[in-house]
């Protein structure tokens, strides 16, 4: 079926609309989760909201990408986005009705419904590269799948921002509807449009071959590997460490459900996943490069804001605004590649070209200091956002144009899969990696006097806390310590004035200091109130001597833990780029046929 220029163009942005909404809800509801785990109790399950949607969303990506090959894309997506708009809807209900029978409570029933948001959202990402090469030939498609990593872009800018909007303003809209539940809700007119576009505009595109029947055991083993093995790898390594039972339980049932499923797809006359695909060379080495580079493009925006907050003292919107940069780097990079190579005919190069942009970003992030400027930190991140931005469309691109256009559904979902099992695993590496630099610069510290040495256990409250409600303990802690040793002067009790000052953390001879100055005031009415300011200006000034200790060491100890990491990462994007020197360059085909591509070198 022949589609028309101006038919390819709005079936694009029906596309384009659907991916956006899946990229904007990464984003939206991250904003909006305290108040949601407030409304609903749910603090212990915080962690779930996410962790349903990615679950979801990486187990079935592969499955869409097969199904891709053998049914109508149009169905798919129309169903991706029926399948997100549902559960957008059923996520902004959670807990409007009270415990319900089998869901629950509001968390547990946002959890599941997120899950179902994930299943929608897997379609979405996996079937706008699929389309996108149904619609348009490989020698002008990186154009248009810059547009992708565009969206992602955009939708990772707005989504912060539209997520906190809502939530603080939002409930004034519908008297009774929180704010956060119109996070969910803004899918659905966006959704509607996206919908009237696939329906009105976009042909069955039908795959290039036969319908056969889904492979279910094949889809099912790989369903059963790979739920436990990301859950293990999402779970908190402080509760459950790497050679816990739990998490080496969950790899390793996860690892043998996965090696079920390559046996079984090397068996079966119609696999999830063809391995025969992995002697393509292109596909090969241009899936593990975006394995690493997956892994090196998610650490570097988790653990940003974590340096943003406890190094530079910036608050945690402004921490989260410090990704912008990023993104619109992305977005600049991703556009200009596709265009380039659209033009130029050559992959590869600027592969190789965006991977060496990274590793510059990259580089410049690690030799970070406790002082540097949040200017300056603005600067590395449009640089790596820059190096970013050709992964999006470039290794796709490359991957479709080598295989067989019948398994373009399978090899496209796989680049999408490979990068999200990179991101998935680098963050779990690097998190366990930043954990581990910041209890060994915690034990290092000695705490200053005053200063209970508990506070220095292992950091994880400082990085969520922030500088500034730290610096607040501390006076807090003081001013504690004050009040108690004034009540028992005030009431003249010198019992629970030894209780109070031997239980307090101040230097022995502070601690006899207090004792005497306080027993003479107890014994001398009229030197009582002179000794109680005198007391509490010294407490003051320790205060705020403490903190300024204190708040420098957690500084540096951050400094190092996450510039530490992204050295790490240096030696992550480097493999990436020396694997993509591997990758082949073929001419970029002027059609969607079966031919294979020439090799050019």
């Amino acid at each position: 079926m022949t589609v028309s220029s101006r038919d390819k163009n709005l079936i694009l942005v029906g596309i384009l609309l659907a991916l956006f909404l899946g990229a904007l809800d990464q984003t939206i509801v991250a904003t909006a989760l305290p108040r949601i785990v407030e409304d609903l109790s749910g603090l212990k399950r915080y962690a779930w909201v996410a962790t349903a949607y990615l679950l979801a969303s990486t187990a079935l990506v592969p499955i869409y990408g097969k199904l891709a090959d053998t049914v109508s894309r149009k169905s798919i997506e129309v169903f991706s986005v029926a399948t997100f708009l549902l559960g957008s809807t059923l996520s902004g209900l959670s807990g409007e009705f009270g415990r319900l029978p089998l869901l629950g409570d509001g968390m547990n029933q946002l959890i599941i419904f997120r899950g179902l948001q994930g299943i929608g959202g897997a379609g979405l990402f996996s079937m706008a590269f699929i389309i996108i090469a149904d619609l348009f030939p490989p020698n002008v498609r990186g154009k248009y799948q810059g547009l992708v990593g565009a969206t992602f872009g955009i939708a990772s800018v707005i989504g912060p921002w539209l997520g906190g909007l809502l939530t603080d303003y939002a409930g004034g809209v519908i008297p009774g509807v929180a704010g956060w539940r119109w996070v969910f809700y803004v899918n659905v007119p966006t959704g509607a449009v996206a919908m009237w576009f696939l329906l009105r505009r976009m042909p069955p595109l039908k795959p290039a071959q036969d319908h056969k029947p889904m492979d279910t055991l094949g889809a099912a083993l790989l369903i059963a590997g790979l739920v436990p093995a990301v859950l293990a790898l999402q779970l908190d390594k402080t509760d459950y460490p790497w050679g816990g039972p739990v998490t080496l339980g969950l790899l390793g049932g996860g690892l043998a459900m996965l090696v079920g499923f390559v046996l079984r797809s090397l068996r079966s006359p119609n696999p999830i996943l063809d391995m025969s695909l992995f002697r393509n060379r292109v596909f090969s080495t241009a899936n593990a490069a975006l394995f690493f580079l997956g892994a090196a493009f998610l650490s570097l925006v988790i653990f940003l804001p974590l340096f943003m907050v406890n190094v530079l003292g910036v608050s945690a919107t402004r921490a989260g605004l410090s990704l912008v940069p990023l993104s619109l780097g992305l977005v600049v990079g991703s556009v200009i590649s596709g265009q380039l190579v659209s033009r130029f005919g050559r992959y590869r190069l600027f592969m190789l070209l965006g991977a060496g942009i990274l590793l510059l970003g990259i580089y410049l992030l690690s030799r970070m200091g406790p002082d540097v400027p949040y200017l300056r930190v603005t600067v590395y991140m449009v640089i790596a956002g820059l190096g970013v931005g050709p992964t999006m469309p470039l290794y796709p691109l490359a991957i479709q144009n080598a295989v067989d256009v019948r398994r373009i559904g399978q090899a496209t979902s796989a680049s999408q899969f490979f990068r999200q099992i990179g991101g998935t695993v680098g963050a779990a590496v690097m998190g366990t990696v930043l954990a581990t630099s910041l209890t060994a610069s915690f034990g290092r510290m000695q705490a200053p006097a005053g200063v209970d040495p508990s506070a220095f256990g292992g950091g994880s409250q400082v990085s969520t806390e922030g500088l500034d409600q730290v610096q607040a303990g501390i006076a807090q802690s003081f001013q504690a310590q004050y009040q108690a040793i004034a009540d028992a002067v005030r009431t003249g009790d010198q019992g629970q004035l030894r209780k109070v000052v031997s239980a307090s953390p101040m230097p022995a001879t502070a601690k006899t200091l207090v004792i005497m100055g306080a027993t003479r005031a107890i014994q001398d009415p009229t030197a009582k109130d002179a000794f109680l300011v005198q007391l509490q200006d010294q407490f003051s000034t320790q205060a705020k001597s403490v903190a300024e200790q204190v708040t420098t060491a957690i500084k540096e100890a951050f400094s190092t833990a996450v510039t530490g990491v992204y050295r790490d990462l240096l030696v992550v994007v480097l493999a990436g780029l020396l694997v993509t020197l591997f990758v082949p360059v073929l001419t970029l085909r002027s059609s969607n046929d079966h031919v294979a591509p020439a090799m050019i070198e």
